[in-house]
């Protein structure tokens, strides 16, 4: 029985990938076709010729593939369909000519609410240490705020070749594992999980270094957007399952973006405002390739997702600790670098000078 499970989901992913694989090629013409492409027009951009960035359409039509041949109908299903639709025609308007970003935003609501009112896949309780706290009629605008942070985590750290889709394969990967260990099988979180895995794999064997093509403000917001929906589908219960693990798993892209958040209010500039001081700039500085420097990013969240898994099918001990070493090293890059700011970079290299430690 363990092994059937285990070759229907492997199935799935495969078929997927294959499929999403294939009709890349026939984003990339569309894309041409509609003008949707990243010219660099400021030096933030890494690349330095004009990339197609449709790669959410086909993302998208790979998912509706996988759901056609493994999914099954329901009214949870159908909200997600509909938030997804939502969320891919606004990201490809948004790639054809950028949208503002309260108008942005007004798409993710609708397919949020879409997600949360008429699917009723709501984060309505957690339990801490044997007490349960019951959210009420809170459940609705805190899994709002849920699906729309995760929504613009995996968004705004799309910065770089496979970047987005690397750390969105792990995270799916990630949830797998720990689904089908837990004996979650037959259920819409594991096949879903695995469609997406499948679906954005595809998509990255033509966004790795160097990048043929870009997942687009459509591709990265619907990573994000399904990420949220399998979180809340699947680990209800207790907080360190239902809020914690994904979080964890995604601590990366999450500190990027917290780290964005600081840096920009700090010098009083707007939070949604591009700048060149995200993690994978800050490697790029170091002179790291951009294929080293998403090797890199993807190692340290493949850590995260290793603890995340001991925590939840081995010792909740040993992930803690795990999960303890790994923010003590991020803290420490950080610190070296002017992610937050530049100053604290400087006084970082003081201390590093005057005690006479050598960085590598």
């Amino acid at each position: 029985m363990f092994n059937d499970y285990l070759d229907e989901i492997f199935l799935i992913a495969l078929t997927t990938f294959i499929f999403t694989a294939l009709i890349m090629p026939f984003t990339i013409k569309i894309a041409n076709h509609i003008g949707a492409i990243d010219v660099p027009r400021d030096d933030r951009r890494v690349h330095n010729k004009p990339i197609p960035k449709l790669g959410g359409l086909g993302i998208f039509m790979g998912f509706l593939f996988g759901y056609m041949m493994f999914g099954v109908q329901s009214i949870k299903m159908n909200s997600i369909l509909i938030g997804s639709f939502i969320i891919i025609i606004y990201g490809i308007f948004d790639d054809i000519k950028t949208l503002k970003a309260r108008y942005e935003l007004l798409g993710q609501l609708i397919a949020a609410a879409t997600i949360v009112f008429y699917g009723q896949i709501l984060l309505t309780s957690i339990t801490v240490f044997g007490c349960t706290i019951e959210f009420g009629l809170l459940s609705y605008p805190i899994t709002l705020f849920f699906i729309l942070g995760c929504t613009n985590i995996i968004r705004l750290i799309d910065g770089i070749d496979g970047l987005s889709s690397g750390i969105s394969s792990i995270f799916f990967l990630t949830i797998g594992i720990i689904a089908f260990f837990q004996g979650q099988v037959e259920t819409l979180e594991i096949t879903l999980t695995f469609i997406m895995l499948g679906a954005c794999a595809g998509f990255l064997v033509h966004n790795f270094y160097p990048a043929r093509l870009f997942a687009g403000e459509a591709g990265s917001a619907f990573m994000g957007f399904i990420i949220s929906v399998i979180s809340l589908l699947g680990y209800k219960g207790t907080l360190l399952t239902s809020v914690l693990v994904p979080i964890l798993i995604l601590a990366v892209p999450i500190m990027d973006t917290l780290f964005a958040i600081i840096r920009r209010k700090l010098k009083g500039k707007p939070i949604f405002e591009g700048d060149k001081e995200h993690l994978h700039h800050q490697l790029l500085k170091k002179k790291y390739s951009q294929r080293r420097t998403v090797l890199v990013i993807y190692a340290i969240n493949i850590m995260f997702s290793i603890a995340s898994i001991l925590y939840v099918l081995k010792s909740p001990y040993f992930g803690m600790v795990f999960y303890l070493v790994l923010l003590i090293i991020v803290g420490w890059l950080v610190f070296g670098t002017s992610i937050i700011s530049e100053k604290l970079e400087n006084k970082t290299k003081e201390f590093e000078e005057k005690h006479k430690i050598k960085r590598k």
